[in-house]
């Protein structure tokens, strides 16, 4: 939804600069474990507000809308990659959660090893390296284009390594003015002179207020599988979130969702005391598969929504399942997913509608990747 209701001539008018309303800052993190870590902040007018940070693989961290912080973050705040410990289950020492960290895109899961010819065994720590990979080449555009004032960032990241993968990903973030929703447009290639085998997940973070005891998660699962005995006993919630609780174990799901006749797949966190929600959608194609995470102990209270070509398993375990990327020599892969804010129960009820409706055509209404 726009929030402004007036043509871009008439607003124009009442204003010496668009950054009165809307835009994108530029900046740098100046002190602690962040010092060095570059920045976006966007700002869409619609009361949308994130941060991208091309200093921590372009991954998203605080977002509000209206005031309202929709992302969870962790108590390590903002790291540099310089503090970056690759081995084992050091990522987490480093994972701020935000609203989005990329994990990959040599492993996604727990740490894992694998044989080389050349540099024989290779071990990979958890969730890869991508998200700690710091932007090359990047570039930020904000203009009126064709009646609307487009806002756009981009950078790549590079995760390479002498007789092994040479893979990069492109990712661009586009937005608009007064716009409530933004798309992350990914591009990863194989860079080498071998096939090479990829992982990645979208680990996506909501948390407190938008998530709360009273919110719901909404998406259409052909078949759910609990990933832990505990996930199991608990089964019956999965939709529902719970309050804190001291102790409270990880509960993983993984669902196979069904997309509608676009092959796109919608899904939904809604929060019905705020009539507040955020909605992903994405092409089922790109992304096969779906992790839910419930991670409900105190101060670690979030929901993950985990898209991704793989589950957190590791490359040893995915390789056994077949469940993974593989790219050509110099073939790329495009993703594109969409980040859309529910405000208020007329576009709430309507998201879930389509979403437990997914072969109805809604006539006027998104189908699919903007």
């Amino acid at each position: 939804m726009n929030f402004w209701n007036y043509s871009g001539l008439d607003f124009r008018s009442k204003i010496g600069n668009m950054a009165q309303v809307a835009g994108i800052q530029h900046y740098e993190f100046l002190d602690g474990k962040a010092k060095g870590v570059e920045a976006f902040g966007l700002r869409t007018g619609s009361g949308l507000e994130f941060t991208v940070l091309p200093g921590r693989g372009m991954d998203i961290a605080a977002m509000e809308y209206r005031g309202v912080p929709l992302a969870y973050q962790s108590k390590t705040g903002i790291v540099s990659p310089a503090y970056y410990e690759s081995e084992g289950m050091g990522w987490i020492r480093s994972f701020f959660a935000g609203m989005m960290t990329t994990c990959g895109l040599m492993n996604v899961g727990g740490p894992s090893k694998q044989p080389h010819p050349v540099i024989g065994d290779r071990t990979y720590g958890l969730h890869g390296r991508i998200s700690n990979c710091a932007a090359d080449q990047i570039s930020c555009y904000e203009d009126w284009h064709a009646g609307t004032y487009v806002m756009r960032i981009s950078g790549r990241m590079k995760e390479a390594v002498l007789h092994g993968e040479s893979l990069s990903l492109r990712r661009e973030i586009e937005t608009a003015f007064g716009q409530s929703d933004f798309t992350i447009r990914d591009t990863v290639t194989n860079d080498s002179q071998y096939e090479q085998p990829f992982m990645i997940m979208y680990h996506i973070n909501a948390g407190f207020p938008l998530l709360d005891e009273s919110s719901l998660f909404y998406c259409l699962s052909d078949r759910v599988t609990p990933l832990s005995k505990e996930a199991e006993d608990k089964r019956s919630t999965i939709d529902q979130c719970q309050p804190p609780r001291l102790g409270q174990k990880e509960l993983c799901y993984a669902h196979d969702l069904r997309e509608n006749r676009h092959g796109v797949i919608r899904m939904a966190i809604v929060n019905p005391d705020l009539q507040l929600g955020l909605g992903l959608i994405y092409k089922k194609e790109d992304l096969p598969c779906f992790t839910q995470w419930k991670m409900f102990n105190e101060r670690e209270y979030v929901l993950g929504l985990e898209p991704g070509n793989c589950l957190p398993m590791g490359i040893e375990d995915a390789k056994k399942t077949q469940k993974f990327g593989l790219l050509r020599p110099l073939e790329s892969k495009t993703i594109e997913l969409t980040f859309a804010v529910l405000d208020g129960t007329e576009e709430i009820d309507s998201w879930i509608k389509q979403i437990h409706q997914p072969l109805q055509d809604f006539s006027g209404e998104k189908e699919g990747l903007r």
